[in-house]
């Protein structure tokens, strides 16, 4: 990152848009690392959780505050504010985005690089993607595109839940197929191949985000991100968020006997009881499984997570329940057709649908986007 590549920003005013995991391959955080090399950080831009991951737990917001390291201005991007304002760029030749992202349309940070985006194209402020590897790889591509009216913080623009895109082609995409139109450069990632997922970089995991503790993480996040749309634990509150699911009414062997084969190959089921410590049932024994990834490339983790939901309502219809709003801003639309991109999963999971008819067409949408965006991808 601090090769020549980035040396031409040493005379621009630069804000840094950063998060913990916005480190050197050393494990330097990135803006101590810029600012020690002489370049000029005028100011950082917090998104979720924080510049400096301060803010522990989901849909905590930050404030204004002065950075305890290198004594400059925090704007927070998270909270009622999410695109910066003129104020925030008024100083600023240039914004520079280096937040770690894992490949996932829900995850916030690519849609305040989005917004960052349109705020410096309104303001004729440059904007700089430090570009990162794709944790679970760009090979594959899973679930829906979001769909026009479902848009919100967790889904701006209309991608797949699994997009397969690093933010700098994403960025690249935004920039041209949605008209933000801003001065972009794009930095690359050196080495990286779009088969690799982190663990084949070998890069030291720094978590992005609270609840993405490992790879591991990454790997079930596309698709079990879909139970923060129910009130299914999705594993906060405990050591492998994400990986453990469950619920106080729900019977872990008898999940286990109707899931079967259904999460299909590169994933093991284990039958398991756990105690949320904080979020959805805290402090209640909850039953359910935690899923043990044996093959991540060949594992697809929204169709398990689909099967999972299905069998979850079959088996305790009374209990299960979808989370209503609000959640990440938005006050009307039902959590769960926010993340899924629109309402089919809910209405076809409580209309008795099969997995096979609820991905209906989605394998359609999915060769769609990537002829869309295949122009903008940056590495083979």
């Amino acid at each position: 990152m601090l090769s020549g590549q980035v040396d031409h920003l040493k005379t621009q005013r630069l804000g840094l848009v950063v998060h913990p995991a916005s480190v050197t391959s050393d494990l330097r955080f990135s803006a101590d690392a810029l600012i020690a090399a002489g370049f000029p950080i005028v100011a950082l831009f917090g998104p979720q959780h924080g510049a400096r991951g301060e803010k522990q737990d989901n849909m905590i917001e930050s404030g204004f505050y002065v950075d305890p390291v290198a004594g400059i201005p925090v704007h927070s991007l998270y909270g009622d504010v999410r695109k910066p304002t003129p104020d925030m760029l008024e100083r600023l030749d240039a914004v520079v985005f280096d937040l770690q992202d894992v490949g996932v349309r829900v995850y916030t940070f690519v849609w305040t690089m989005a917004l960052a985006m349109e705020a410096c194209a309104e303001a004729g402020v440059r904007f700089i993607v430090l570009d990162r590897p794709n944790p679970i790889g760009g090979a594959h591509r899973e679930g829906p595109v979001l769909r026009a009216g479902f848009e919100s913080f967790v889904g701006l623009h209309p991608i797949p839940l699994r997009h397969g895109l690093t933010s700098g082609e994403l960025a690249r995409w935004l920039n041209e197929e949605r008209g933000i139109g801003c001065d972009l450069e794009v930095v690359s990632c050196e080495g990286w191949r779009r088969w690799m997922s982190w663990r084949d970089t070998g890069l030291p995991w720094v978590m992005p985000s609270p609840n993405l503790p490992t790879p591991d993480s990454c790997d079930v996040y596309p698709g079990m991100v879909l139970l923060e749309g129910t009130e299914l634990s999705e594993g906060r509150g405990t050591t492998r968020p994400f990986e453990m699911f469950g619920a106080p009414y729900l019977n872990p062997s008898e999940l286990i006997e109707r899931l079967g084969t259904s999460c299909g190959p590169g994933v093991a089921l284990r039958p398991c009881h756990f105690e949320p410590t904080f979020q959805k049932h805290a402090r209640t024994l909850c039953g359910g499984a935690q899923l043990h990834v044996t093959k991540p490339d060949v594992f697809r983790s929204v169709r398990a997570a689909v099967c999972i939901l299905k069998a979850c309502r079959d088996l305790a219809p009374e209990d299960f329940t979808w989370r209503a709003p609000p959640y990440e801003y938005e006050e009307t639309l039902a959590p769960i057709d926010i993340l899924w991109g629109h309402d089919g999963l809910r209405v076809g999971i409580d209309g008795g649908a099969s997995v096979e008819e609820i991905f209906e067409g989605v394998g359609t949408e999915l060769a769609a986007f990537a002829e869309v965006a295949r122009p903008f991808l940056l590495y083979e």
